[in-house]
C-alpha cells in the first residue's frame, strides 16, 4: 500500500468529480448528490453490509478493478461469533463479495491473532464463510517476518513501528471491526484495531501512552472504508469477553474512522450506561488533531432498515 499514491488517488477522484458536478448541475445539485458521512442500516449483517456500502455510493467508490485490498476484522480470539468478540463471519464474507464484484485483483483478510491462528481461523467462523468465494485468502500473520519497520509520518509521540508487509503493498484497506468494550481504552472499534496490523502491539500499553499511539498509528493506517459490525455488542469485559453481549442488529459504515467510532460509542450502552465520544481519549485526541470528527450531530447520516 502507497499511502502517498491512495492519497493521490482520493484527491484525484474528487477532484474530478467536483469539476464535472460543477460544470454539469452547480454546487447545490453536487451537494445534494453527496454521498453521507456515516451510514447507519438496521438488519441482518449481510444486508445491512450491503446497504451501508451501497449507502456510502457502493463498494466501486473505494475498489477499482485490479486492486489489492486488505479488509482488517476482529478474530484475535478464538471465540465463536455469538460472543461478541470477533467480527461476525456474515459481515467479512460480504465486505470480500462486494470487493470482488467491484473487480478486486486479491482480497486478503488480515490479522495479528492474539491466539492460536488456526484455533481463532477455525472458531470464529471467518474462513468458513469465506471459503465459497473464489480468490478470497484469510490469514493469520504472527511472524516477525511478515512484518516491515515503517516510520509514521507527522506522528507526534509514536514515531515508528513494524508493519504488516501485506497492507504496506495493498492499494486499498478497509477496516472491519466489531464492536466491543476493552478494559483499557473503553471500546475497541475501528482506530483501536488498526493495532492488529503492527508487529509488537505490546509496547503501546507500557512504553506510550496508548491514546495518543493508537491516534499516531492512524495517520499511517487510516482506512479507506469502515465499516463496523454492531449486529451484536459485547458490553463489558472485553476484548476477549465472555461479557455481557447486546443484540443491536445495526452496521455502521463511514469513510471517517474517527466519526465511525464515535457513532458506535454514542449507540451502545458501555458497561450499563451511556457515553459520549469525547469521553473516549483516543477518539478525542484523533479529532483535536484534525484526523476525523467525532461531533456526528453536524455529519450528514444516512438511517435505514433493511
Amino acid at each position: 500500500m502507497s499511502l502517498d499514491r491512495r492519497t493521490f488517488l482520493k484527491w484525484q477522484a474528487a477532484t474530478a468529480l467536483s469539476l464535472a458536478g460543477s460544470c454539469a448541475a452547480g454546487p447545490l445539485s453536487v451537494w445534494a448528490q453527496k454521498p453521507p458521512d456515516l451510514a447507519v442500516i438496521q438488519g441482518g449483517p449481510e444486508a445491512a453490509t450491503r446497504a451501508a456500502v451501497e449507502a456510502l455510493g457502493g463498494m466501486g467508490r473505494f475498489v477499482r478493478p485490479g486492486q489489492r485490498v486488505v479488509i482488517k476484522p476482529n478474530m484475535s480470539f478464538d471465540n465463536p461469533p455469538e460472543m461478541a468478540t470477533t467480527t461476525h463471519p456474515a459481515v467479512v464474507s460480504t465486505l470480500v463479495a462486494l470487493c470482488q464484484e467491484a473487480g478486486a485483483d486479491t482480497v486478503m483478510v488480515r490479522d495479528h491473532t492474539l491466539r492460536g491462528v488456526e484455533q481463532c481461523l477455525e472458531h470464529t467462523g471467518i474462513r468458513e464463510a469465506c471459503q465459497p468465494l473464489s480468490g478470497s485468502d484469510v490469514r493469520g500473520v504472527n511472524v516477525p517476518d511478515g512484518f516491515a519497520p515503517t516510520s509514521i509520518p507527522g506522528a507526534t509521540h509514536y514515531t515508528e513501528t513494524a508493519v504488516m508487509g501485506e497492507v504496506l503493498e495493498a492499494d486499498v484497506l478497509i477496516a472491519a471491526p466489531v464492536a466491543k468494550h476493552h478494559g483499557s481504552t473503553g471500546v475497541s472499534l475501528s482506530m483501536k484495531g488498526m493495532m492488529g496490523l503492527i508487529y509488537n502491539r505490546g509496547e503501546l500499553h507500557w512504553r506510550y501512552n496508548l491514546h495518543t499511539a493508537i491516534a499516531d498509528l492512524m495517520r499511517l493506517l487510516r482506512a479507506d472504508l469502515t465499516v463496523i459490525d454492531v449486529t451484536r455488542a459485547l458490553t463489558t469485559n472485553g476484548p476477549s469477553g465472555p461479557g455481557e453481549v447486546k443484540q443491536m442488529d445495526t452496521v455502521v459504515a463511514s469513510t471517517d474512522m474517527v466519526a465511525a467510532d464515535a457513532q458506535v460509542v454514542s449507540m451502545v450502552p458501555w458497561y450499563g450506561r451511556n457515553i459520549t465520544p469525547d469521553k473516549v481519549e483516543h477518539i478525542r485526541v484523533a479529532h483535536e488533531w484534525g484526523l476525523g470528527r467525532l461531533d456526528i450531530d453536524n455529519l450528514h447520516l444516512h438511517r435505514a432498515a433493511v
